[in-house]
């Protein structure tokens, strides 16, 4: 049994014949959406690398995935639609072929334990979709299996070229292109797997809700338990503890003030000491000087002056 192959087709060629065909297929389909890229890069947020990287890791897409990518670098994805668990592409090569996938829904029971395990660690929607979490949420989404990226076996593709391999390369290119899409629109991915993003965020702060629950009563020492433990005395109400009043914020102050006050009263109060008063005219005590001279002078010369 022998096998027709058509000539290569050269990148050049195959555009000019996108370009002839987009008009007629425009009139036909609608507004088409082509897969450009900025560079070599097929994806540079998260969404995108994580698609890119869980389609990487899958042997059974192994062999068609590096004509895939040089497909959607040269531009030849020149229609890319995500829906609702399905995607429709058109790809020129040597003539413009049509690529159609189904995806799976997320099987509710896994997607509960998703929701579970990031409950607490995305903070809004914005952040979601913007990649801004920890890794321990990057690493629950992007667990392969169990996951929110598709395993081999929930895909489901065909293509209209004539190539029997089970991905020709312009299902590769698709699949690329839903990358490169995710970086511009990574709601999309949470329409192609049929959930919504806004049950990841149910439980947003639900770990993080302090002092709404108290502890049960027998896991609470005692006050005498604590003291015997530590060795201290603790006060038996917390109204026989009696702060000083406090003074623009510092403990004290105006207690400090009012024994200021009161020192002053007190020395307002105290009789001031007189100065004595000077004898300028010789005399002390209010006699004068002659009896001070004679209390002085010794009897026997009173007697003798007598």
């Amino acid at each position: 049994m022998f096998y027709h192959w058509k000539p290569y087709v050269p990148v050049a060629e195959r555009r000019r014949k996108a370009a002839r065909a987009v008009p007629r297929l425009r009139a036909r389909a609608g507004a088409m959406s082509p897969v450009t890229l900025d560079g070599r890069a097929i994806a540079s947020t998260f969404w995108g690398k994580a698609w890119c990287d869980n389609l990487e890791r899958y042997s059974d897409y192994s062999n068609r995935l590096p004509r895939g990518r040089s497909y959607v670098r040269n531009g030849s994805v020149i229609d890319l639609k995500i829906g609702r668990g399905e995607v429709t592409a058109l790809v020129s090569g040597s003539s413009v072929y049509t690529v159609r996938a189904q995806f799976s829904a997320v099987p509710a029971a896994r997607w509960q334990a998703i929701c579970t395990d990031c409950a607490g660690g995305i903070d809004s929607l914005v952040e979601l979709l913007q990649g801004r979490f920890s890794k321990a949420v990057m690493e629950r989404l992007c667990r392969q299996e169990t996951g929110l990226f598709p395993s081999p076996k929930e895909i489901r593709f065909t293509c209209s070229c004539p190539d029997w391999a089970a991905m020709c390369k312009h299902v590769a290119a698709v699949f690329y292109g839903i990358g490169a899409r995710l970086d511009q629109s990574p709601e999309l991915l949470f329409e192609l797997r049929k959930v919504d993003p806004a049950a990841l965020l149910a439980n947003a702060g639900g770990e993080l809700s302090l002092g709404t629950r108290r502890p049960a009563s027998g896991k609470v020492l005692a006050e005498p338990g604590i003291a015997e433990i530590f060795g201290i005395e603790l006060a038996q109400s917390a109204r026989e503890c009696v702060l000083p009043e406090t003074r623009r914020g510092r403990p004290g102050a105006s207690s400090a003030a009012r024994s200021k006050k009161a020192k002053k009263g007190a020395s307002a109060q105290r009789p001031s000491k007189k100065p004595k008063p000077q004898d300028v005219s010789g005399e002390a005590g209010g006699r004068p000087a002659s009896d001070q001279s004679n209390a002085r002078t010794p009897r026997s010369s009173r007697q003798r002056r007598a």
